[in-house]
């Protein structure tokens, strides 16, 4: 029996990738319902090409065009409750992809999640609301996908560190005196893996990585001191894990997101067809420890989730606000964090108690953030 997918970011890095793995396996998934943001005609050729019932442009009004019947971030959240599915694979970028998962969960879909902020934000509260609907949530990150492989036939007491590994971005041998000196075209050239703007910039400030440590406590139950993380250039290994008995078991495969998203779409099962075995002749891996002081933004993460209450939000809101800035040359490459620091350094201690809560600190975050923008 087919499952059938919804597909949030159709047009993006992940939903391109989820089409080429959903084509592969045909004969288990059909896709009921596809979103982009702005990009109004390849939403047009996506919904075509694989004859998708429903199709939501959340950015725009389309223009007068019958085939997308939902528009706007109300449309997009009408288009996921109507929509007869069992899955939403979320690969909207950013905060905005929070509200869209929790309308997946609250329709009673599993949730199959690129959309890392759903976690650093919502943090117990969304999986709180998958319980009480009893529906899942299952990681699409690389590395998360690799440490769900790897520990789901261990048991608990057995667990010593979750290792993951970073690429370490295209300023890894950049010497810290240049860093001022970046551009957005610079930042955005990952050195291994083709991705969008924002995460490729997140990956080159090692935000990206203390976004995933974070992820990683949420979905694994691990506590931070647990989780360790570790360069390794080649991008082959995707994550580890030591045992209690001195031994490290690692995942390998090649730097193609169809395989964390397909192992995801078909948790528990694995696929049987799809990708070549992994060759390991003529490989050579090498690993060093992150500059933590060249590179700063993981060690917010690491105070942000220790401060718990609403600093995983500032981490991740003021972070937004600086890459967009960033991007649009605004700010220094170097005041990302100068001013990731300075949001942190503000009390978030209160509680979150509902979505309500995470919304309105979200947005008051970004208020002072952008405030304290001219100040840089």
């Amino acid at each position: 029996m087919q499952k059938k997918i919804i597909i949030l970011g159709c047009t993006g890095s992940i939903g391109s990738n989820a089409l080429q793995a959903i084509s592969l396996h045909s004969d288990k998934f059909s896709i009921a319902g596809i979103s982009a943001n702005t990009n109004e005609q390849e939403l047009l050729n996506i919904k075509k090409r694989f004859k998708v019932p429903a199709a939501a442009l959340s950015g725009k009004v389309p223009t007068n065009n019958s085939e997308i019947v939902f528009s706007g971030r109300n449309g997009l959240l009408e288009m996921i409750e109507s929509t007869n599915a069992d899955i939403v694979l979320n690969g909207i970028s950013g905060a905005s992809g929070l509200q869209p998962s929790i309308t997946a969960l609250e329709s009673g879909k599993d949730l199959v999640l690129a959309n890392k902020e759903t976690v650093v934000m919502a943090n117990s509260l969304i999986f709180d609301l998958a319980e009480k609907n009893n529906r899942s949530i299952i990681p699409v990150d690389s590395e998360h996908s690799a440490i769900l492989q790897l520990i789901r036939f261990r048991p608990d007491k057995h667990l010593n560190k979750i290792i993951l590994t970073a690429s370490g971005g295209p300023f890894r041998n950049t010497p810290k005196e240049l860093l001022p000196t970046i551009t957005p075209e610079d930042a955005v050239k990952h050195p291994t893996w083709s991705m969008g703007k924002k995460i490729s910039i997140d990956s080159a400030t090692l935000a990206n990585k203390g976004l995933e440590v974070i992820e990683t406590h949420m979905f694994f139950n691990t506590p931070p001191e647990k989780i360790d993380v570790l360069i390794h250039p080649q991008s082959i290994i995707h994550s580890m894990i030591s045992t209690t008995d001195g031994s490290i078991f690692a995942q390998l495969s090649s730097t193609d997101m169809k395989i964390p998203i397909t192992n995801a779409l078909m948790f528990p099962d694995i696929s049987e067809k799809s990708f070549q075995p992994f060759d390991l002749s003529g490989l050579t891996l090498t690993f060093e420890n992150p500059d933590r002081e060249k590179f700063p933004m993981l060690n917010f993460a690491y105070q942000a989730l220790a401060a718990k209450g609403a600093y995983l939000i500032a981490y991740n809101a003021v972070n937004e606000v600086a890459v967009e800035n960033f991007i649009k040359r605004k700010i220094k490459f170097t005041d990302i964090p100068i001013l990731t620091s300075k949001i942190l350094q503000l009390d978030w201690t209160s509680a979150l108690v509902t979505f309500n809560d995470v919304f309105s600190f979200d947005n008051e975050i970004r208020i002072k953030s952008k405030e304290m923008l001219k100040t840089l």
